[in-house]
């Protein structure tokens, strides 16, 4: 009989230093990975802030490029538009919202040049008697503006409902009243909503932080009224584009604070051709890992800041299609 010896293998484990450089080379490993994964979530959060900045801004120069585009455009009046010219104007709206000069309230009065574009820097949060939460900064550097804008909008009506104004207008007369239903009469004549427009910017809370937002004032069911309609629009300036010398061309752009009576009253054979628009938009939460100390020149002022949200400021320059 033959017999076989069984040889027995014995498994041997890691040793110390192995385990522990397994453990190390794991580590480094784990930390080349967490660094990645921190560095990506940082940097969406970034790209995602930043997208929403640009969103933010760039819809608030469309609403306020809009809006100067039809200021003083009356329909198929030409003209002035003015008191003298018209049969009729309702009482003044509810909440009315009265601006500098002394015919700058929602209809024209019959003294004064009718101001259908105007605006100014906020230094009080009433400062039209139609709204009180206007955003107030005590550094001057800091403040927003208002801007004012009247028009006529949308396209030819064949009935006026009630809850708004309107205007029916021929090339040299018209007549501006309350909706009803019925139009007036008026021989080779159009209909218009009328509308006043008010933009500034007001201070919301939301959760943790305070957040800017552009206000929009609008004639609503006869009365000013008042919606936010862009969050993280922080500041709103303004220059204009003045022709002082009646040549057809802007001689030079004035800040709200260097407008004077005369240059909003179109005085002395001067118009305004232009409107430079600045909207600076803001984040509307923190990035405490991120400091903004960037300066931003807004209709001759320097804004300068030193904080945690990241901004953007955009700009345009509109042609006031409708100046006289």
């Amino acid at each position: 009989m033959k017999t076989f010896k069984q040889n027995k293998k014995y498994q041997k484990g890691f040793t110390i230093v192995e385990i522990f450089i397994a453990l190390s080379i794991g580590l480094v490993l784990f930390a080349g990975v967490l660094s990645i994964f921190v560095g990506l979530n940082s940097t969406a959060k970034e790209t995602s802030s930043y997208g929403e900045l640009q969103e933010n801004g760039r819809f608030a120069i469309s609403v306020l490029s809009a809006d100067l585009l039809r200021q003083n455009f009356w329909g198929d009046y030409t003209g002035s538009f003015g008191l003298s010219n018209l049969s009729a104007v309702p009482a003044a709206p509810a909440n009315d919202c009265i601006g500098g000069g002394v015919n700058n309230a929602t209809f024209p009065l019959g003294v004064g040049h009718f101001r259908t574009l105007w605006g100014q820097t906020i230094t009080q949060a009433n400062p039209m008697g139609c709204f009180e939460d206007a955003k107030v900064n005590a550094n001057a550097n800091l403040r927003s503006e208002l801007l004012q804008v009247k028009k006529v909008i949308g396209n030819e009506l064949a009935a006026a409902p009630a809850g708004r104004y309107y205007l029916t207008t021929t090339n040299s007369n018209g007549s501006v009243y309350n909706g009803n239903g019925n139009i007036p009469v008026l021989d080779n004549s159009r209909t218009w909503q009328y509308q006043h427009h008010v933009y500034y910017v007001r201070e919301e809370a939301m959760g943790n932080d305070v957040v800017p937002v552009l206000m929009q004032g609008r004639l609503v069911n006869q009365s000013m009224s008042f919606d936010p309609i862009i969050d993280g629009i922080e500041i709103i300036r303004f220059s204009y584009g003045i022709d002082s010398t009646g040549n057809g061309e802007v001689n030079a752009f004035v800040s709200a604070d260097n407008m004077t009576e005369a240059l909003w009253d179109n005085a002395n054979g001067s118009r305004i051709l232009a409107v430079k628009i600045f909207v600076l938009a803001r984040s509307t939460t923190k990035d405490l890992k991120y400091t903004n100390t960037s300066s931003y020149q807004m209709a001759g002022t320097i804004v300068n800041v030193n904080d945690n949200y990241r901004r953007l400021l955009f700009t345009s320059t509109i042609a006031l299609p409708n100046a006289n």
